[in-house]
C-alpha cells in the first residue's frame, strides 16, 4: 500500500530542512529564499518499527542462522512541495503547478513556522495561526473553483450537483471538505472531484531547539489547537534542525540524544504515526529466513485483503492464515514453539487483521 505525505507550507518555514532530515541526506535544496524548491522532491522513508529487530533476533535463533535475516520496513513516500504564497489559487508564485502536486498525495503535512530566527526570511509569514489560515484559504479557493466547474458542467447529474452545492456552502464558511459531514453515498460522489481540502491534514509546528521537550510540546499543541480551532490530534510538534542533527547519528546515539532533550520519540516517528492514524492504517508482520518485514494495510482489512499487499494474486488463492500475535511470537521464541504451545491460530477469510499480527499465509496454486 502506498502512503504518501505531502509537505506543504509558506516559504522558509522549514519544509526542505525537515525533508532532508527525513531522507537522511541532502536531496532537497534547503536555501534561505522563496521557491528554493521548484519541482517536488520525492523520497521513500522507512517506517520506524522496533518490533522488526526483535523478530529478526527470534528468527535467527529459531532457524539457527549465523546472522539475522534482512529487515524490510514498511515505507512512506514524502513529497517536498514548494512553498505556497497568498494568491496561489490564482497562480501567484507558481501556485497552480504546486497545487496540482498536492492532489496526488494521501496526507497533507502542513508545516507552520512556530520559531523565531532573524536570519531566516519571513516570506508572507506572520504568526503560526495566520500562516495556517493563509494556506487553508488558498486550498479552499482552489477547491471552490473545482466545485464551480462541477456545477457549471451540464453533464453533472443531480445527486453530484447537490453534493457540490453542499460543499461550496461549507467551504465558503471556512470549513475544509474533510470536516464536512457527508453520507457514505455523498463521499463516493465527491471522490472524483479530487478536492485538496478533502485530504487528511497534519499540522506540523516547527519549533526552536530550546522548546523541544515533552512538556513544551504538550503545551504548544494545546495552545495552537485553541488558536487555530482544530482538535489536538491533528497536531505534531517537530524541530527541523534537531531532526537534521538526528539524521546523522546511528540508532543508539539518536536514542541518547532524544533522552537528553526529554522526548521519547523523534518528530519523524510521531509524524508517520499520525499519518497512519488519520488514514486508518496498521502494520502486519512476516518473518522467515529470507526476510523479516512489515506490511501496511487498512484497519479492518480481512486476511485475504491483507495478503493482497504481498501479492494481488494471493487474494483469490487465499486458503488460510496462520496468525501469532507479536507478543506471543516473541515470548514463545518463534512460530514453531508458538504452534506447540497453542499460540498459533489458523484463521479463515473472515478474520480481521490486527496491528502487530505475525502472519504466514497459506496460498493455493
Amino acid at each position: 500500500m502506498n502512503l504518501s505525505v505531502g509537505i506543504v507550507g509558506l516559504p522558509n518555514v522549514g519544509k526542505s530542512t525537515l525533508f532532508n532530515a527525513l531522507l537522511k541526506k541532502q536531496q532537497a535544496l534547503a536555501a534561505n529564499y522563496p521557491f528554493a524548491t521548484i519541482e517536488p522532491n520525492v523520497g521513500i522513508v522507512p517506517v520506524p518499527d522496533t518490533r522488526l529487530i526483535q523478530l529478526a533476533e527470534v528468527t535467527k535463533d529459531e532457524e539457527k542462522m549465523s546472522n539475522t535475516p534482512p529487515i524490510k520496513s514498511a515505507t512512506v513516500e514524502f513529497v517536498d512541495i514548494a512553498g505556497l504564497v497568498k494568491g496561489a489559487a490564482e497562480g501567484a508564485g507558481l501556485g497552480n503547478k504546486f497545487l496540482s502536486h498536492i492532489r496526488e498525495v494521501s496526507v497533507i503535512a502542513h508545516v507552520v513556522r512556530a520559531f523565531e530566527d532573524a536570519d531566516v526570511i519571513r516570506e508572507g509569514s506572520t504568526t503560526p495561526d495566520e500562516d495556517y489560515k493563509t494556506i487553508q484559504t488558498e486550498l479552499i479557493l482552489a477547491d471552490l473553483q473545482t466545485l464551480q466547474k462541477t456545477l457549471d458542467n451540464r453533464k453533472t447529474e443531480a445527486p453530484k450537483h447537490a453534493v457540490a452545492k453542499k460543499l461550496i456552502e461549507q467551504l465558503n464558511n471556512g470549513t475544509r471538505a474533510f470536516d464536512v459531514s457527508l453520507s457514505e453515498e455523498e463521499k463516493e460522489l465527491a471522490k472524483d472531484m479530487f478536492l485538496l481540502t478533502a485530504k487528511p491534514e497534519i499540522i506540523v509546528l516547527n519549533v526552536t531547539e530550546s522548546e523541544y521537550n515533552e512538556s513544551v510540546i504538550i503545551e504548544r499543541i494545546s495552545s495552537y489547537s485553541k488558536v487555530i480551532g482544530l482538535p489536538e490530534d491533528r497536531f505534531v510538534v517537530i524541530c527541523a534542525k534537531i531532526e537534521s542533527d538526528l539524521a546523522g547519528l546511528d540508532e543508539l546515539d539518536q536514542q541518547s540524544y532524544l533522552a537528553e532533550l526529554g522526548v521519547t520519540s523523534s518528530g519523524l516517528e510521531r509524524l508517520i504515526k499520525k499519518a497512519y492514524e488519520l488514514l486508518g492504517l496498521i502494520s502486519f508482520l512476516t518473518a522467515g529466513e529470507k526476510e523479516v518485514r512489515a506490511w501496511t494495510t487498512r484497519k479492518g482489512s480481512s486476511a485475504p485483503e491483507a495478503s493482497g499487499e504481498i501479492h494481488t494474486d494471493f487474494i483469490k488463492k487465499f486458503i488460510k492464515a496462520e496468525v501469532v500475535s507479536f507478543d506471543d511470537y516473541i515470548a514463545t521464541g518463534g512460530r514453531k514453539k508458538a504452534r506447540d504451545l497453542g499460540k498459533a491460530r489458523l484463521e479463515g477469510k473472515d478474520y480481521i487483521v490486527r496491528d502487530g499480527d505475525v502472519i504466514e499465509f497459506k496460498i493455493g496454486s
